[in-house]
This record gives structure tokens, C-alpha cells and sequence, in this order.
């Protein structure tokens, strides 16, 4: 299972694909309707991948929740409308080792809601991109650097002239409006 490039936005409910990155965000893509829309560097995102549950001896993460609960195969996971008693249940069933204390109900519905979205787009089962599955790039010919004659004379005069204290000098003329 892949998880790289799927994140979650504060206040968007919901999990989004990350389509490109531009200058002041992301550009990102819905996984439940498909729209796009910018995201800025002042929302609050957080890619899946990096998300773990707190257990009781070392931090559980998602993916390995993911596992347990799609090993598991269940016929019909808790919505985030069931009581938080049969939430608290099922997530003792898949995730038996999370501590209770740290772990909130709120938590484990988010769970429960991203592992059907996930497994909505089929993207439970898509395989792991590992670096070694690449093709390494072939080169036929060994490329050679072109050789290009240079102008002697252009190259002393477009070089910027040694100040005394070993920088170069440059003036810089700038152009207002008006």
C-alpha cells in the first residue's frame, strides 16, 4: 500500500491527492469528487505516510493500522455516526496494542473514514513504490561536451571588474513606475 502523495487538510474533511506543488502551496485533488483547488502554506497538512497512532510501547504507524485492519477484512467498518463505544470496539479489534489514554475516539473515526475512502479508490491494494523499481536511465553514446570557440575580446569586457577588496563590482538601475 502506498500512501505517499495522499494528505489530509485541517478543516477539509476528507483525504486529497497532491497534484503539483506551486509557489505559495500545493495544488491538490479531492479523492471523493475529483476537484481540484489550491491549498496555501498556511493551512495545516498532513501527509498520511507520516501520520502514526500512539501505542503503548512505540508509535503504530497508519499504514500498519491500515494492514491490520484490511487483514482483518471487515464486512462493515464503524461510520463516524456510530456511538463511541462501538467505535472504541473496533478499533481494540484491529489496533489491540494503542494506548487509550492518548488515542481519541475522534482519532479512530478518522481511521475508520480515511480506510474506506482508501479502499473506495482502490488504493489499499496498489502496490509500494520502492527506489529500486526504477529503470535505470541508458545512455547509447557518451555525451561529450560541445566545443564552442569563445570570443576572447567579449569575455574580458562582459566580466565585472575586482574592487580592491576582492568583490566585484555591479551597479544595479532600477526603474519606478510613473
Amino acid at each position: 500500500m502506498d500512501l505517499s502523495g495522499i494528505i489530509s487538510v485541517s478543516g477539509m474533511g476528507g483525504l486529497y491527492k497532491v497534484i503539483s506543488q506551486t509557489r505559495n502551496g500545493l495544488m491538490i485533488e479531492s479523492l471523493s469528487d475529483g476537484k481540484r483547488m489550491p491549498v496555501f502554506s498556511t493551512h495545516k497538512i498532513s501527509a498520511l505516510e507520516d501520520i502514526s497512532i500512539y501505542g503503548l510501547h512505540d508509535d503504530i504507524p497508519l499504514k500498519d493500522v491500515f494492514e491490520a485492519i484490511k487483514k482483518a477484512n471487515p464486512t462493515d467498518l464503524p461510520s463516524s455516526k456510530d456511538e463511541n463505544h462501538v467505535v472504541n470496539e473496533a478499533f481494540e479489534k484491529y489496533v489491540p496494542d494503542y494506548d487509550e489514554g492518548r488515542v481519541y475516539v475522534s482519532d479512530m473515526k478518522k481511521v475508520f473514514n480515511w480506510y474506506g475512502i482508501l479502499q473506495e479508490k482502490g488504493l489499499l491494494d496498489a502496490p509500494e513504490k520502492n527506489e529500486g523499481d526504477e529503470k535505470p536511465v541508458s545512455v547509447d553514446k557518451e555525451l561529450k561536451p560541445a566545443k564552442t570557440q569563445v570570443n576572447k575580446q567579449a569575455a574580458k569586457t562582459s566580466a565585472p571588474k575586482a574592487s580592491s577588496k576582492g568583490m566585484a563590482k555591479t551597479t544595479t538601475v532600477r526603474k519606478t513606475g510613473g
